[in-house]
């Protein structure tokens, strides 16, 4: 018996795809095994993995969980195989070099435990040497072929002959190597068709938005994944039907012939039945198992792009600038229920609460400006900050004209930024609102949020479930798993990369601290109400269940301001610390003296204080942090500032240049918040002068951004904007072209400028700028 090649061991796979070195995948696994977090790894053990940053971690991660399933598999298989006595060294060298779940299934297939089939039937029937006589002499005519073959079971040369033909059918399905080439020919020749399920359905209002695709194809391999979710939620609302062909029939059958061994051209006299068993094999077996792969596989490349977009807007989102430890009035707009009014603290407590009416029916316009002023003169409030909902661009107004009243009295003005409601209403029905703010109506409770927000966005944020954010595509279409799991990476990534107060977090922003579960957090606000802040990180270990480990895990993350000790502030880890005292020893200043001093630090040389411990990459790290002590990665607070007299679609006209608040970003462009209730696209093409593959390369989200309008359809409220300010607008706009419709557009629901989240869910085709605005829904 000759040896079999063994399975490359997991770590080797790592290696290859990431292209790093073994070691440093070895090391890495050895960690997450161990518990540690990819936070803690990509921060406090560079000398360990060799620098991997999170990213990389985070794919190792990932991967590491599917092919340690694929080995689970791979093994089970061998095992089923061999228990009934048929592995070969060929089975098993395959099965061995098997790559994915898939190809490991392929080969499993003949070897499954299944349902007696028909083909199963014909075998007991003995009617395998006929089906093996028709291929080896295409010269037999099938029906005198099959006159040896009948019998009780077999009543007639049809029915052996049906039999035969059941064999040879099975025995093409469950060619690994054919099954595999045939799924990946439909994958790459193949396209997606849609039609209206019916005439009647195609009538309906509902299935309005999806009227571009009644007649509609595009390859698979070329399908983004805005459209793909499209037409499979249009499939789901029951309004489209989708088709999947594999492309050029002939090319298959000649596949399945090939691995049969026939021969189509043969002219002989059983060619005619050979070649219909070989077209029966692709339609009812083959064609069908490729599509079905082919539709999971289009499903899962769409849920991915979609995830990756939801991500990196989710990150963006989070790491926005935060207004910081100011006194703020949040307003939360509304016209016939009013506008509630909050103030916090700079620690975030509420102080005061009310509701205004300012707007119709009421109209008690000088009655809440009244209001507000007397809340900002008593708490001093700092800054205003107005949810962009309903109203809001008339409570904006409200709040502009105060500030203009404080100006001129001669007071200083608070400033005031538009905040995105987006989840508000989730946070405010919430358990954990309840709990945090119980004396609260759930309504106050949304503008408490929105000051919040505007004082720290991540801080508020992580009270809600990611994916109510609203800054994802197609969200609800996606398997809840596999969102929740990147999300879920993106908030603790966002929340470790910035650093926690201990002193101040609340529990559900604790919970994403590196090594501290739900209960952990409980137990950490609990210790901190009963016995008074945290003076220093030791502290921690006296918090219940909170053991060496937690520790290790989550120490370097938190911070404490105004503590025993300074480098609790910062992000050196106090595993480190005796590094900092290395370098106190040998630069013979305080450490009081040192933190901050930029200029001394520059000089020292990393090596110097690098030990078998911690190497350079960690000295680096702490002399970064004793340059700029618990610094913060976000981007420093700005405002956007809307046009007056802009406040909504029928205000816009085409040319005019306007500022607003990048929203939303997709795979096709960005949407932009410019004070008039109703996002307007920027299509990827109108970005930049350069070519532009992905819209995150030019904008994130919560950038300020200057605009041009280019289109506007005030029946339909849709707003086609561009980045590049030297772009001269059609005046009639891209209606006026008259080139040919696309082939898809993705379906462009309203935006949600009201406090429902995960509405901003639309997708546009590439091409020229008219045909890219008719993809998202301009111009009809």
């Amino acid at each position: 018996m000759t040896s079999s090649p063994a399975v490359k061991s997991v770590t080797a796979r790592l290696a290859e795809e990431l292209a790093v070195r073994e070691a440093q995948v070895a090391a890495t696994v050895r960690l997450l095994d161990e518990g540690a977090t990819v936070p803690f790894i990509a921060r406090y053990r560079k000398e360990v993995t060799g620098s991997l940053d999170d990213g990389q971690l985070r794919t190792l991660e990932e991967r590491l969980g599917y092919l340690r399933e694929l080995d689970a598999r791979r093994a089970a298989v061998l095992a089923s195989i061999q228990d009934q006595g048929k592995l070969t060294d060929e089975l098993r060298a395959a099965l061995a070099a098997a790559d994915t779940k898939a190809r490991v299934e392929d080969i499993y297939l003949p070897y499954k435990p299944k349902r007696r089939t028909k083909a199963q039937i014909a075998r007991e029937a003995g009617l395998e040497p006929l089906a093996d006589r028709l291929l080896a002499d295409p010269t037999l005519v099938p029906e005198d072929a099959a006159a040896e073959f009948l019998g009780e079971d077999v009543a007639d040369a049809a029915a052996a002959l049906e039999g035969a033909r059941h064999i040879l059918i099975e025995r093409a399905a469950e060619d690994a190597e054919l099954v595999g080439a045939v799924r990946a020919k439909f994958w790459t020749d193949g396209s997606l068709r849609t039609a209206p399920a019916s005439d009647e359905i195609a009538k309906t209002p509902a299935a309005q938005k999806f009227r571009d695709y009644f007649e509609f194809s595009e390859p698979l391999e070329k399908m983004p994944s805005h459209r793909v979710l499209a037409v499979m939620r249009g499939e789901k609302e029951q309004v489209l039907t989708l088709t999947l062909d594999g492309g050029d029939e002939d090319a298959h059958h000649v596949m399945v012939a090939r691995t049969l061994g026939v021969d189509l051209t043969a002219g002989a006299a059983a060619t005619a039945w050979l070649s219909t068993t070989v077209k029966l094999a692709w339609r009812v077996k083959l064609m069908i198992s490729a599509a079905v792969d082919a539709r999971i596989r289009l499903k899962q490349r769409a849920e991915e792009d979609a995830v990756a977009v939801f991500a990196r807007n989710l990150k963006d989102l989070l790491l926005a600038a935060p207004a910081g430890t100011r006194t703020t009035l949040g307003l939360d707009p509304g016209f016939r229920t009013g506008v509630k009014v909050a103030v916090v603290d700079a620690t975030g407590k509420v102080v005061d609460t009310c509701a205004i009416f300012p707007h119709q029916p009421q109209r008690r316009w000088d009655e809440a400006k009244a209001t507000l002023g007397a809340l900002v003169a008593r708490h001093g409030v700092e800054l205003i900050a107005i949810g962009n909902g309903t109203a809001s661009r008339e409570t904006e107004a409200l709040a502009r004209e105060l500030i203009t009243d404080i100006t001129a009295s001669g007071a200083k003005p608070p400033v005031q930024a538009m905040v995105s409601e987006a989840g508000a209403s989730v946070y405010s029905a919430s358990a954990y609102a309840a709990h945090e703010l119980p004396s609260l109506d759930v309504t106050l409770r949304g503008a408490v949020s929105i000051a919040r927000r505007l004082q720290d966005p991540l801080a508020e944020l992580v009270k809600i479930e990611p994916k109510s954010i609203g800054v994802g595509q197609y969200q609800h279409d996606i398997t809840p798993g596999t969102l929740a799991r990147s999300l879920d990476a993106v908030v603790e990534d966002a929340v470790n990369a910035v650093g926690v107060d201990l002193n101040t977090a609340s529990v559900p922003l604790l919970a994403r601290v590196s090594g501290v579960t739900d209960s952990l957090a409980e137990a950490i606000v609990a210790h901190r109400e009963s016995t008074g802040p945290f003076r220093n990180r030791k502290a921690l270990l006296d918090v219940a269940r909170l053991g060496p480990k937690a520790f290790e895990q989550c120490a370097g993350f938190l911070r404490i301001r105004d503590g025993d000790d300074p480098l609790d502030r910062s992000g050196v880890h106090p595993e480190s610390y005796p590094v900092v005292r290395r370098i106190l020893d040998r630069s013979g200043i305080s450490l009081a003296e040192l933190i901050g001093d930029e200029k001394t630090l520059r000089t020292m040389r990393p090596a110097d204080f690098a030990d078998d411990r911690f190497g350079v990459p960690t000295v680096n790290d702490i002399l970064a942090e004793l340059a700029k002590p618990g610094r913060d990665p976000r981007p420093a607070f700005s405002t956007a500032t809307f046009a007056t007299g802009v406040e909504k679609v029928a205000d816009l006209e085409v040319g005019m240049v306007l500022e607003g608040v990048v929203t939303n970003v997709a795979a096709f462009g960005a949407f932009v918040d410019v004070g008039v209730h109703q996002d307007g696209l920027v299509h990827v093409s109108a970005m930049s002068d350069r070519y532009v593959s992905d819209p995150h390369e030019v904008v994130r989200s919560g950038q300020v951004v200057k605009v041009k309008v280019l289109e506007v359809d005030v029946d339909r409220q849709r707003i086609g904007l561009t980045l590049r300010l030297n772009d001269t607008p059609q005046r009639k706009g891209p209606a006026g072209d008259k080139g040919p419709r696309p082939k898809g557009r993705v379906e462009r629901p309203r935006s949600n400028r009201g406090k429902e989240a995960g509405r901003r869910e639309t997708g546009a085709a590439s091409g020229s700028m008219a045909q890219a605005l008719r993809d998202a829904g301009f111009g009809r």
